[in-house]
Protein backbone atom coordinates (compact mmCIF):
# COMPACT_ATOMS: atom_id res chain seq x y z
CA UNK A 1 0.00 0.00 0.00
CA UNK A 2 2.92 2.59 -1.00
CA UNK A 3 1.57 6.43 -1.83
CA UNK A 4 -1.88 5.64 -0.39
CA UNK A 5 -3.53 8.48 0.58
CA UNK A 6 -6.40 9.59 2.56
CA UNK A 7 -9.52 12.40 1.28
CA UNK A 8 -12.06 12.68 4.26
CA UNK A 9 -15.39 13.28 3.13
CA UNK A 10 -17.91 14.97 5.62
CA UNK A 11 -21.83 14.99 5.41
CA UNK A 12 -21.80 12.95 1.82
CA UNK A 13 -25.67 12.22 0.85
CA UNK A 14 -26.44 9.36 -0.26
CA UNK A 15 -28.63 8.68 -3.30
CA UNK A 16 -32.05 6.87 -1.17
CA UNK A 17 -31.81 10.06 1.28
CA UNK A 18 -29.21 9.15 3.86
CA UNK A 19 -26.42 11.18 5.10
CA UNK A 20 -23.20 9.92 5.59
CA UNK A 21 -21.78 11.92 8.37
CA UNK A 22 -18.06 10.92 7.50
CA UNK A 23 -16.31 8.38 4.22
CA UNK A 24 -12.79 8.15 4.57
CA UNK A 25 -11.70 7.93 0.64
CA UNK A 26 -8.33 6.11 -0.03
CA UNK A 27 -6.36 6.59 -3.26
CA UNK A 28 -3.05 6.20 -5.04
CA UNK A 29 -1.27 8.32 -7.58
CA UNK A 30 1.47 6.66 -10.21
CA UNK A 31 3.42 8.76 -12.68
CA UNK A 32 3.37 12.33 -13.08
CA UNK A 33 2.77 14.69 -10.31
CA UNK A 34 -0.66 15.88 -9.79
CA UNK A 35 -1.02 19.09 -11.64
CA UNK A 36 2.00 18.72 -14.23
CA UNK A 37 0.12 16.24 -16.66
CA UNK A 38 -3.26 15.25 -18.05
CA UNK A 39 -5.24 13.12 -15.82
CA UNK A 40 -6.05 9.74 -15.82
CA UNK A 41 -8.63 8.45 -13.77
CA UNK A 42 -8.73 3.98 -13.35
CA UNK A 43 -11.81 2.61 -11.27
CA UNK A 44 -11.02 -0.76 -10.34
CA UNK A 45 -13.52 -3.67 -10.43
CA UNK A 46 -15.47 -5.97 -7.67
CA UNK A 47 -12.25 -7.59 -5.95
CA UNK A 48 -9.60 -5.06 -7.11
CA UNK A 49 -8.44 -1.57 -5.63
CA UNK A 50 -6.20 1.43 -6.11
CA UNK A 51 -3.08 -0.32 -6.86
CA UNK A 52 -3.07 -0.76 -10.26
CA UNK A 53 0.43 -0.52 -11.23
CA UNK A 54 3.97 -1.19 -10.32
CA UNK A 55 5.83 -4.70 -8.47
CA UNK A 56 1.78 -5.70 -6.84
CA UNK A 57 0.17 -3.65 -9.60
CA UNK A 58 -3.17 -5.43 -10.85
CA UNK A 59 -3.04 -3.93 -14.01
CA UNK A 60 0.63 -3.35 -14.54
CA UNK A 61 0.62 -4.82 -18.06
CA UNK A 62 -1.67 -1.78 -19.37
CA UNK A 63 -0.66 0.97 -16.40
CA UNK A 64 2.88 2.29 -16.25
CA UNK A 65 6.16 3.08 -18.05
CA UNK A 66 5.96 3.04 -21.78
CA UNK A 67 2.75 1.27 -21.36
CA UNK A 68 -0.55 1.82 -22.80
CA UNK A 69 -1.94 4.13 -20.13
CA UNK A 70 1.72 5.94 -19.72
CA UNK A 71 2.92 7.25 -16.64
CA UNK A 72 5.59 8.24 -18.08
CA UNK A 73 2.79 10.99 -19.50
CA UNK A 74 0.19 10.74 -17.35
CA UNK A 75 -0.63 11.43 -13.83
CA UNK A 76 -2.97 8.47 -13.23
CA UNK A 77 -5.17 8.55 -10.03
CA UNK A 78 -7.28 5.18 -8.73
CA UNK A 79 -10.10 5.49 -5.49
CA UNK A 80 -10.74 2.82 -3.59
CA UNK A 81 -14.49 2.17 -3.65
CA UNK A 82 -15.27 2.81 0.32
CA UNK A 83 -15.74 0.06 1.95
CA UNK A 84 -13.26 -2.25 -0.19
CA UNK A 85 -11.32 -2.59 2.96
CA UNK A 86 -7.76 -1.19 0.96
CA UNK A 87 -6.79 1.31 3.53
CA UNK A 88 -4.15 1.53 6.68
CA UNK A 89 -5.30 -0.89 8.42
CA UNK A 90 -8.10 -2.92 6.55
CA UNK A 91 -11.50 -1.69 9.10
CA UNK A 92 -12.64 0.99 5.86
CA UNK A 93 -15.56 -1.52 5.51
CA UNK A 94 -19.20 -0.61 5.28
CA UNK A 95 -22.29 -2.80 7.10
CA UNK A 96 -25.44 -1.36 5.59
CA UNK A 97 -24.46 -2.40 1.66
CA UNK A 98 -27.70 -2.02 0.28
CA UNK A 99 -27.52 1.83 0.94
CA UNK A 100 -24.80 2.50 -1.83
CA UNK A 101 -25.24 2.47 -5.65
CA UNK A 102 -22.93 3.20 -8.40
CA UNK A 103 -23.90 6.41 -9.00
CA UNK A 104 -22.95 7.57 -4.87
CA UNK A 105 -19.34 5.79 -5.75
CA UNK A 106 -18.87 7.83 -9.26
CA UNK A 107 -20.02 11.20 -6.72
CA UNK A 108 -17.53 10.32 -4.18
CA UNK A 109 -14.96 9.71 -6.43
CA UNK A 110 -15.73 13.72 -8.20
CA UNK A 111 -15.58 15.00 -5.20
CA UNK A 112 -12.11 13.18 -4.17
CA UNK A 113 -11.06 14.68 -7.92
CA UNK A 114 -12.37 18.58 -7.02
CA UNK A 115 -10.62 18.11 -3.51
CA UNK A 116 -7.72 17.28 -4.95
CA UNK A 117 -8.07 20.07 -7.86
CA UNK A 118 -8.80 18.43 -10.73
CA UNK A 119 -11.18 19.69 -12.72
CA UNK A 120 -11.05 17.91 -16.28
CA UNK A 121 -9.62 14.31 -16.99
CA UNK A 122 -8.26 13.24 -20.00
CA UNK A 123 -9.66 9.99 -19.03
CA UNK A 124 -11.77 7.40 -17.03
CA UNK A 125 -11.35 4.19 -18.10
CA UNK A 126 -12.16 1.28 -15.82
CA UNK A 127 -13.07 -2.77 -15.91
CA UNK A 128 -16.38 -4.40 -15.25
CA UNK A 129 -17.91 -2.68 -12.42
CA UNK A 130 -15.21 0.23 -12.45
CA UNK A 131 -16.75 0.49 -15.96
CA UNK A 132 -20.14 1.27 -14.64
CA UNK A 133 -18.79 3.41 -12.34
CA UNK A 134 -16.82 5.55 -15.39
CA UNK A 135 -20.42 5.64 -16.66
CA UNK A 136 -21.82 7.19 -14.17
CA UNK A 137 -18.88 9.74 -14.08
CA UNK A 138 -19.16 10.94 -17.27
CA UNK A 139 -23.23 11.22 -16.77
CA UNK A 140 -22.67 13.30 -13.60
CA UNK A 141 -19.97 15.54 -15.02
CA UNK A 142 -21.21 15.39 -18.87
CA UNK A 143 -18.35 17.98 -19.90
CA UNK A 144 -15.43 17.18 -17.47
CA UNK A 145 -13.87 13.88 -19.59
CA UNK A 146 -12.31 13.61 -22.80
CA UNK A 147 -12.48 9.93 -22.89
CA UNK A 148 -15.04 7.89 -21.19
CA UNK A 149 -13.48 3.95 -21.94
CA UNK A 150 -15.42 1.41 -19.99
CA UNK A 151 -14.17 -1.93 -20.84
CA UNK A 152 -16.81 -4.99 -20.15
CA UNK A 153 -19.09 -3.86 -18.75
CA UNK A 154 -22.38 -1.49 -19.58
CA UNK A 155 -24.31 1.61 -18.68
CA UNK A 156 -27.10 -0.69 -17.07
CA UNK A 157 -27.33 -3.80 -15.21
CA UNK A 158 -29.59 -6.23 -16.82
CA UNK A 159 -31.89 -8.74 -15.91
CA UNK A 160 -28.76 -11.36 -16.23
CA UNK A 161 -26.87 -9.37 -14.26
CA UNK A 162 -29.30 -8.85 -11.42
CA UNK A 163 -30.30 -12.15 -10.76
CA UNK A 164 -26.40 -13.48 -10.67
CA UNK A 165 -26.29 -10.51 -8.26
CA UNK A 166 -29.06 -12.81 -6.51
CA UNK A 167 -27.28 -15.39 -6.43
CA UNK A 168 -24.00 -13.94 -5.12
CA UNK A 169 -26.22 -11.91 -2.47
CA UNK A 170 -27.66 -15.56 -1.06
CA UNK A 171 -24.52 -17.53 -1.21
CA UNK A 172 -22.99 -14.36 1.34
CA UNK A 173 -25.60 -14.36 3.31
CA UNK A 174 -26.18 -17.70 3.46
CA UNK A 175 -23.27 -19.62 3.05
CA UNK A 176 -20.90 -21.40 6.02
CA UNK A 177 -18.16 -20.29 4.24
CA UNK A 178 -19.57 -17.33 1.85
CA UNK A 179 -16.50 -15.87 0.44
CA UNK A 180 -15.31 -19.18 -0.87
CA UNK A 181 -18.68 -20.68 -1.80
CA UNK A 182 -19.43 -17.17 -3.83
CA UNK A 183 -16.19 -17.14 -5.81
CA UNK A 184 -16.55 -20.50 -6.45
CA UNK A 185 -19.81 -19.62 -8.72
CA UNK A 186 -18.17 -16.06 -10.04
CA UNK A 187 -15.17 -17.57 -11.10
CA UNK A 188 -17.54 -19.65 -13.78
CA UNK A 189 -18.92 -16.44 -14.83
CA UNK A 190 -15.81 -14.59 -15.33
CA UNK A 191 -14.71 -17.55 -17.66
CA UNK A 192 -16.29 -19.80 -20.52
CA UNK A 193 -16.75 -23.57 -20.95
CA UNK A 194 -14.39 -23.68 -23.69
CA UNK A 195 -11.64 -22.34 -21.48
CA UNK A 196 -12.85 -24.89 -18.73
CA UNK A 197 -12.86 -27.85 -21.05
CA UNK A 198 -9.68 -26.73 -22.84
CA UNK A 199 -7.79 -26.20 -19.96
CA UNK A 200 -8.47 -28.67 -17.74
CA UNK A 201 -9.89 -32.21 -20.28
CA UNK A 202 -11.18 -33.89 -17.14
CA UNK A 203 -8.03 -34.35 -15.40
CA UNK A 204 -7.38 -35.33 -11.96
CA UNK A 205 -4.68 -33.73 -9.92
CA UNK A 206 -3.78 -37.02 -8.13
CA UNK A 207 -4.97 -40.53 -7.35
CA UNK A 208 -7.80 -39.76 -4.87
CA UNK A 209 -9.67 -38.58 -7.42
CA UNK A 210 -9.56 -34.77 -6.91
CA UNK A 211 -10.32 -33.07 -10.02
CA UNK A 212 -7.93 -29.79 -11.61
CA UNK A 213 -11.28 -28.10 -11.93
CA UNK A 214 -12.29 -28.62 -8.70
CA UNK A 215 -8.70 -27.24 -7.39
CA UNK A 216 -8.47 -24.87 -9.31
CA UNK A 217 -12.07 -23.33 -8.48
CA UNK A 218 -11.49 -23.92 -4.83
CA UNK A 219 -7.75 -22.54 -4.93
CA UNK A 220 -9.67 -19.56 -6.29
CA UNK A 221 -12.01 -19.16 -3.68
CA UNK A 222 -9.56 -19.64 -0.23
CA UNK A 223 -7.06 -16.84 -2.20
CA UNK A 224 -9.28 -14.54 -2.19
CA UNK A 225 -10.57 -15.67 1.49
CA UNK A 226 -7.52 -15.20 2.37
CA UNK A 227 -7.00 -11.38 0.93
CA UNK A 228 -10.74 -9.95 1.05
CA UNK A 229 -13.56 -9.13 3.81
CA UNK A 230 -17.13 -10.69 3.68
CA UNK A 231 -18.86 -7.07 4.10
CA UNK A 232 -16.78 -5.94 1.24
CA UNK A 233 -17.60 -8.67 -1.19
CA UNK A 234 -21.03 -8.04 -0.18
CA UNK A 235 -21.04 -4.13 -1.08
CA UNK A 236 -19.51 -5.10 -4.19
CA UNK A 237 -21.51 -7.29 -5.35
CA UNK A 238 -24.74 -5.43 -4.81
CA UNK A 239 -23.37 -1.82 -6.47
CA UNK A 240 -23.68 -4.26 -9.67
CA UNK A 241 -27.12 -4.49 -9.00
CA UNK A 242 -27.19 -0.28 -9.03
CA UNK A 243 -25.96 -0.32 -12.22
CA UNK A 244 -28.02 2.41 -14.22
CA UNK A 245 -27.01 6.12 -15.51
CA UNK A 246 -30.84 6.18 -16.70
CA UNK A 247 -31.97 6.29 -12.83
CA UNK A 248 -34.67 9.14 -12.13
CA UNK A 249 -33.02 10.91 -15.31
CA UNK A 250 -34.29 11.10 -19.02
CA UNK A 251 -34.46 8.05 -21.07
CA UNK A 252 -29.88 6.43 -22.10
CA UNK A 253 -29.84 8.16 -25.65
CA UNK A 254 -30.87 11.76 -23.97
CA UNK A 255 -28.03 11.03 -20.91
CA UNK A 256 -25.68 9.84 -23.12
CA UNK A 257 -25.69 12.13 -25.78
CA UNK A 258 -24.98 15.20 -23.27
CA UNK A 259 -21.86 13.41 -22.40
CA UNK A 260 -18.69 15.62 -24.34
CA UNK A 261 -16.49 12.73 -23.89
CA UNK A 262 -14.92 10.55 -26.94
CA UNK A 263 -16.80 7.44 -26.10
CA UNK A 264 -14.79 3.66 -26.26
CA UNK A 265 -17.08 0.86 -25.38
CA UNK A 266 -14.60 -2.31 -25.07
CA UNK A 267 -16.33 -5.28 -25.02
CA UNK A 268 -14.93 -9.16 -24.86
CA UNK A 269 -16.49 -11.71 -27.49
CA UNK A 270 -17.14 -14.49 -25.13
CA UNK A 271 -17.80 -12.08 -21.87
CA UNK A 272 -20.79 -14.18 -20.50
CA UNK A 273 -21.22 -11.08 -17.50
CA UNK A 274 -21.47 -8.19 -19.35
CA UNK A 275 -22.24 -9.88 -22.44
CA UNK A 276 -21.02 -8.35 -25.88
CA UNK A 277 -24.51 -8.20 -27.69
CA UNK A 278 -25.41 -5.38 -25.33
CA UNK A 279 -22.40 -3.40 -25.79
CA UNK A 280 -23.26 -3.98 -29.98
CA UNK A 281 -26.83 -2.41 -29.37
CA UNK A 282 -25.45 0.65 -26.88
CA UNK A 283 -22.98 1.15 -29.54
CA UNK A 284 -25.86 1.31 -32.45
CA UNK A 285 -27.81 3.40 -30.72
CA UNK A 286 -25.32 6.18 -29.70
CA UNK A 287 -24.05 6.49 -33.69
CA UNK A 288 -27.33 7.84 -34.29
CA UNK A 289 -26.81 10.46 -32.16
CA UNK A 290 -23.38 10.95 -31.91
CA UNK A 291 -20.13 10.74 -33.91
CA UNK A 292 -17.21 10.70 -31.38
CA UNK A 293 -18.57 6.81 -30.52
CA UNK A 294 -16.53 3.89 -30.96
CA UNK A 295 -16.49 0.08 -30.76
CA UNK A 296 -13.63 -2.33 -29.80
CA UNK A 297 -13.59 -6.24 -29.21
CA UNK A 298 -11.11 -8.34 -27.32
CA UNK A 299 -11.28 -11.96 -28.76
CA UNK A 300 -10.62 -14.40 -26.56
CA UNK A 301 -11.23 -17.53 -24.80
CA UNK A 302 -11.52 -16.52 -21.54
CA UNK A 303 -14.88 -14.37 -21.15
CA UNK A 304 -15.57 -11.41 -18.54
CA UNK A 305 -11.40 -11.96 -17.21
CA UNK A 306 -9.83 -11.17 -20.84
CA UNK A 307 -9.45 -7.18 -19.52
CA UNK A 308 -7.20 -8.88 -17.30
CA UNK A 309 -5.28 -10.51 -19.06
CA UNK A 310 -5.26 -10.05 -23.21
CA UNK A 311 -3.11 -7.00 -22.34
CA UNK A 312 -1.69 -7.29 -26.23
CA UNK A 313 -4.84 -6.74 -27.49
CA UNK A 314 -5.93 -4.27 -25.15
CA UNK A 315 -3.21 -2.34 -25.41
CA UNK A 316 -3.34 -1.59 -29.30
CA UNK A 317 -6.90 -0.76 -28.47
CA UNK A 318 -5.85 1.75 -25.91
CA UNK A 319 -2.60 2.92 -27.45
CA UNK A 320 -4.35 4.84 -30.03
CA UNK A 321 -6.30 6.93 -27.54
CA UNK A 322 -3.84 7.56 -25.03
CA UNK A 323 -0.95 8.42 -28.25
CA UNK A 324 -3.09 11.05 -29.29
CA UNK A 325 -2.68 13.41 -26.34
CA UNK A 326 1.33 12.88 -27.00
CA UNK A 327 1.03 13.74 -30.66
CA UNK A 328 -1.02 16.47 -30.14
CA UNK A 329 1.42 18.03 -27.59
CA UNK A 330 4.46 17.71 -30.06
CA UNK A 331 2.13 19.00 -32.57
CA UNK A 332 1.30 21.89 -30.78
CA UNK A 333 4.70 22.76 -29.55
Amino acid sequence: MENLEKIDLFNFDLEIGKQKAYLPLFYQVFGKPLGSAPVVVVNHSLTGNSNVTGEKGWWSGIVGPNRAVDTDYFTVIAFNIPGNGFDDNGENLIDNYRDYSTRDIARIFWEGLFFLKVQNVYAVIGGSLGGAIAWEMAALQPDKIDNLIPIASDWKATDWVIANVLIQDQILNHSDDPIVDARLHATLLYRTPEYVNQRFKRSKLDELSVLQIENWLLDHGFKLKSRYRLAAYKLMNHLLKTIDITRNRPDFLTVANAIEANIHLITVDTDYLFIADETRKTYRELTNKKQNVFYHQIQSIHGHDAYLIEFNQLSDILKPIFNLHKEQRYVSA
